[in-house]
């Protein structure tokens, strides 16, 4: 079976070296370059490629008269897109008669749309997954191929639950992958009445309120940890970030307070209190008790 395929990140890496186990013949792979201002920290496309001799392309749309030529002169049975992060025009996507699958991060009709992983971490959530789906002009609408459901722990980070959802993604795409190769692939409609949709973040999105509960700006903290830009707040004119912290409800100060002991430093909450763990303070980290001495140097401000 013949796939064009679109895939960027670990996952699509993962999915590529699926496809090849399971005997796809890949024509053609559709990726992007790297953006210099990014922090990479997750496996090449281009240089699986170049290791598996599959031609590859970096455009900067797919949705180009050059593009739909070059898909079209391949004659795809099926595309499926990794962690692709361009929508697909239906121009591409009504090419192959098998259809156009996209795998995406999160147990869908739930966090549809960008960043998922981050989104479900910063929200609490206790569960979230991958999915297999149908493509649409519509974003994640699609009907649903396969799930695979993951736990979240309560310290996971981007990076350790990206490793969970990748464990889940092959265990999927094995289960999944024989059956479509037989023709055999069950699609179920999405409600999406029942689901949610999620932008994408910015930097600044991670700046964190005082006010929220201890609860909610520690799930912010290790949402957006590295190798993500960091939640942050200012004392004063100084930009603080925190990479890690705990959170306790044992006592109540007011929000943004910061209190020492010779032991710990912590900040007051809406509800709860901070004590963090690993900070970052004009382009120095600081943790232990190189840390507790800056927050005592400041006993008594406010965290804004």
């Amino acid at each position: 079976m013949k796939s064009v395929v679109f895939a960027y990140h670990n996952m699509g890496v993962l999915g590529l070296a699926k496809l090849l186990q399971h005997g796809f013949d890949i024509p053609l792979v559709f990726t992007h370059v790297n953006d210099p201002k990014e922090n990479v920290w997750f496996a090449s496309v281009i240089d699986f490629c170049e290791k598996h001799s599959i031609p590859w392309a970096a455009p900067d749309t797919p949705n180009n008269p050059e593009v739909i030529a070059k898909i079209r002169a391949h004659h795809p049975d099926i595309l499926f897109s990794f962690y692709y992060r361009y929508m697909i025009a239906s121009g591409i996507l009504e090419i192959p008669p098998l259809g156009a699958y996209n795998l995406h991060g999160s147990l869908l009709p739930a966090y549809r749309g960008r960043c998922p992983v981050n989104w479900v971490i910063i929200n609490g959530e206790q569960h979230t997954g991958v999915t297999l789906h149908e493509m649409v002009e519509k974003p994640d609408a699609g009907a649903i191929v396969a799930q695979e459901e993951v736990d979240i722990r309560r310290d996971d980070t981007p990076v350790l639950l990206y490793a969970k959802l990748e464990k889940a993604a092959g265990e999927m795409l094995d289960n999944v992958l024989p059956e479509i190769k037989q023709g055999n692939m069950r699609k179920t409609p999405q409600d999406l009445s029942k689901g949610s949709y999620f932008g994408g973040r910015r930097p600044e999105d991670g700046r964190i309120d005082w006010n929220l509960p201890a609860l909610a700006i520690y799930n912010l903290i290790r949402g957006v940890t590295k190798p993500y830009p960091g939640a942050f707040c200012f004392l004063a004119d100084m930009k603080v970030i925190f990479w890690w912290a705990h959170e306790a409800q044992d006592r109540q100060l007011n929000a943004g307070r910061i209190v020492c002991s010779d032991e710990k430093a912590i900040i007051g909450a809406g509800a709860g209190y901070i004590e963090p763990i690993e900070i970052e303070v004009g382009g120095k980290e600081l943790k232990g008790n190189t840390m507790i001495e800056f927050f005592k140097k400041h006993e008594g401000e406010l965290l804004q």
